[in-house]
């Protein structure tokens, strides 16, 4: 049976949680990318030669009586890119070793990066990449993002992570490309070879929660540990340098993957904000 715990995720009431929420999006500032898609838009960006069917009023008479032939201009429209959270729930993300859990500080982004995208008109949809079924269609309704995110804020403690089955599972449905951002640890081993097949096709983004005890077990050698998500007992030996955020990072780009750590005890806003500032959040192509 399905038990969820009766406490939040975080100490914020209901209240300060939207305040937050809301602050980050506005911090984020989603304004700075190209779309490369052209249209009736508001900016202008160049002129061509009329086609039969393009509408009489969109003639660039200026560049039409240098020429002699009727030119029309064509101005830049905005790319409605669905936007797709992948929001992990598992346990491991609970786990905290200070006042802010991983999976309290991936509710917050996630739903400041849902409020920020709705504000440029893009669709947001969620997934749980835990054992709890969670998918909610891309939605333009600010009101289903409430809902989901309160309903998110409570948790349960005994569910192992998805991310891998649940991201292949995902790509063949999406019928046109969009933004995935997964919010996780990355604790899944079949997370990276998932995330790499998703961006043949999509524009990925991983953004990888840490709680700083996990970075100071280095150089203990053999230790006794019980994985959270499944309570199994093992004897494992420290190889911290393999799964570090440098590597991950590494491995993630080679595979056209923008990767950004976020520790818990950080504050994160200027990160998030230069992050999605100079990848130019809607502007990237498929690789």
């Amino acid at each position: 049976m399905q038990q969820y715990c009766l406490e939040t995720c975080d100490p914020l009431d209901s209240r300060q949680f939207l305040i937050a929420v809301k602050k980050l999006a506005d911090d984020l500032g989603y304004g700075s990318d190209r779309s490369p898609f052209l249209g009736s838009g508001i900016e202008y960006v160049q002129s061509r030669r009329y086609e039969i069917g393009d509408p009489i009023k969109s003639i660039d008479w200026r560049i039409t009586a240098r020429t002699g032939k009727f030119h029309v201009k064509e101005y830049e429209t905005p790319k409605r890119m669905p936007v797709y959270l992948l929001i992990d729930t598992s346990a491991s993300m609970t786990i905290t070793s200070g006042h802010l859990s991983k999976y309290a500080q991936a509710l917050q982004i996630a739903g400041g990066i849902a409020f920020a995208a709705l504000n440029r008109i893009s669709p947001v949809g969620v997934v749980g990449i835990g054992d709890r079924d969670l998918f909610i269609k891309p939605s333009l309704s600010q009101d289903r993002i409430l809902q989901w995110l309160h309903r998110l804020r409570h948790y349960r403690m005994d569910e192992q992570t998805q991310l891998g089955n649940k991201l292949t599972r995902l790509i063949p449905s999406l019928p046109s490309r969009a933004l995935i951002i997964t919010l996780s640890d990355l604790h899944d081993p079949g997370a990276l070879p998932a995330l790499k097949l998703a961006a043949q096709r999509h524009d990925c983004v991983a953004l990888q929660l840490i709680d700083p005890a996990e970075t100071t077990l280095k150089g203990t050698g053999f230790m006794r540990i019980r994985e959270a998500e499944t309570g199994v007992h093992a004897i494992a030996r420290n190889n911290i340098g393999s799964t570090s955020p440098e590597s991950i990072t590494e491995k993630l780009n080679r595979g056209g993957i923008d990767h950004l750590a976020l520790f818990t005890n950080e504050r994160i806003v200027h990160k998030l904000r230069n992050f999605f500032k100079s990848r130019s959040l809607f502007g990237r192509g498929p690789r």
